[in-house]
């Protein structure tokens, strides 16, 4: 576990600084444009090319050092914000300039996740997944704790550029970290053996594998439409609260639902998940879309806050739970591919959902919520009429559909005995010898 510490603790600085970034830019192309549209196509830009590159990226990880990856993926993407921070130094920064220096450090990212989660199942033993994947969580939610409050007082004090600059020195700190270990390299699977050829038909090896397995398939299945609903968080949650509180008021919000991350974070560390790690999966999402319903409710910080809370705790059990489940089904030679590909098929949905969030929420369900629109006496006498509470609705609405997806979910017996159908890979029988 020494080595896994130590690449976690590399990457634990490199998230913090790149949720710092994520949370200002944010801040300053809403400031700058007060358009929902034009930040979903901010962030579409960051997430469609790593998504695209994704496959590609996974079958580069199963033939390189998985060492080697994630400093590619570091350097690049560090490379691309120091862009964005050259631009601000010098005064020059547009938004159209984010496009392409996003989707650059995009590209690189896509490297990122499945080189360090097919690392981690090399470096930490099986009973110890969950627990591992709770650590990788926690730093994320560190981010997210630390990233609002420190965000603001470094944008109100230092601008934007200070900001970005912390994030390149953070990239720099997770690639010297990675240059003081090595890891160990896979052995060779039956299905590793089998999938070697060309470039392309090893990427397309990821879809194949889990095509073949449909309790693997449906679990992505369900993820994706899971993620097609959260989607619309990520756009929408600024406007949201900018409709009822300043950005002051928004961030102190953020980081108080965000401890409920660094909680659940700890305990999944320290639990490692349900013994029966699909029920860790549906419970929390159960939960999950309570939280959508309740962010919507009122305008006020008092259900964002309570609701946020829940949300960030089960979070990292969801998470930690589902990856146990594939690092455990899945073998170690062929995690690159498999995970890239699992990848591209939950993740998907994101960039689909922030494609509809802006428009929808801009010219459909705003207009509903204003004074004299349709909604305004009806609804609008519940959860409030005004800027942000056309944003409300649809979160409510999402809430729903969430928790009708994870009930269908568990009523799939499939899916809920993945566990007993699939035999993990350290079970399988050994492929015969040649004499």
């Amino acid at each position: 576990m020494r080595i896994f510490l130590v690449v976690w603790a590399g990457q634990f600085v490199s998230l913090v600084g790149t949720s710092l970034t994520g949370f200002a830019l944010a801040i300053w192309v809403y400031q700058e444009t007060g358009s929902a549209t034009k930040l979903s196509f901010v962030l579409l830009a960051s997430q469609l090319p790593q998504i695209l590159f994704t496959p590609i990226a996974g079958a580069l990880v199963d033939r390189w050092d998985r060492r080697r990856a994630m400093i590619i993926a570091d350097t690049g993407a560090g490379a691309g914000t120091l862009v964005i921070a050259l631009l601000l130094l010098t005064d020059n920064l547009e938004l159209w300039h984010l496009y392409p220096a996003l989707a650059f450090s995009g590209i690189f990212q896509a490297f990122q996740w499945p080189a360090y989660t097919a690392a981690t199942t090399l470096l930490v033993p099986k009973e110890h997944y969950g627990r591992a994947a709770g650590m990788v969580q926690m730093a994320e939610a560190v981010g997210q704790v630390i990233a609002p409050a420190v965000a603001g007082v470094v944008l109100a004090f230092w601008g934007l550029q200070a900001v970005i600059l912390i994030d390149v020195v953070s990239f720099v700190v997770a690639v010297l970290t990675l240059l003081a270990v090595r890891f160990p390299q896979p052995i060779q699977s039956e299905a590793g053996a089998a999938s070697k050829g060309t470039l392309l038909s090893e990427a397309w090896f990821g879809w194949t594998y889990i095509r073949q397995r449909p309790a693997l398939l449906a679990l992505l299945a369900y993820f994706s439409s899971v993620n097609l609903v959260f989607g619309f968080v990520g756009v929408l949650i600024f406007p949201l609260i900018l409709g009822f509180a300043d950005e002051v008021a928004m961030g102190n919000a953020f980081t108080i639902a965000a401890l409920g991350m660094v909680a659940g974070s700890v305990v999944m560390s320290a639990w490692g998940g349900p013994k029966k790690r699909i029920y860790g999966v549906l419970g929390a999402d159960l939960v999950l879309g309570a939280a959508m319903i309740a962010w919507g409710s009122r305008p006020s910080l008092v259900p964002v806050v309570l609701g946020g809370l829940a949300a960030f705790f089960v979070i990292p059990i969801a998470n930690g739970s589902s990856q146990a489940i594939w690092q455990a089904k899945v073998e170690p030679d062929v995690q690159g591919r498999v995970f890239a590909a699992r990848r591209v098929l939950a993740q998907i949905a994101g960039p689909v959902a922030i494609l509809m969030a802006g428009p929808l929420a801009d010219s459909v369900f705003e207009p509903l919520l204003q004074p004299g629109g349709a909604l305004a006496v009806s609804v609008g006498s519940v959860i409030g009429v005004g800027p942000g509470r056309g944003i409300a609705l649809l979160f409510i609405i999402l809430g729903v559909l969430s928790i009708i997806f994870t009930i269908i979910a568990y009523l799939y017996p499939r899916l809920r005995n993945l566990e007993d159908e699939i035999p993990d890979h350290d079970e399988m029988p050994e492929p015969e010898l040649a004499a």
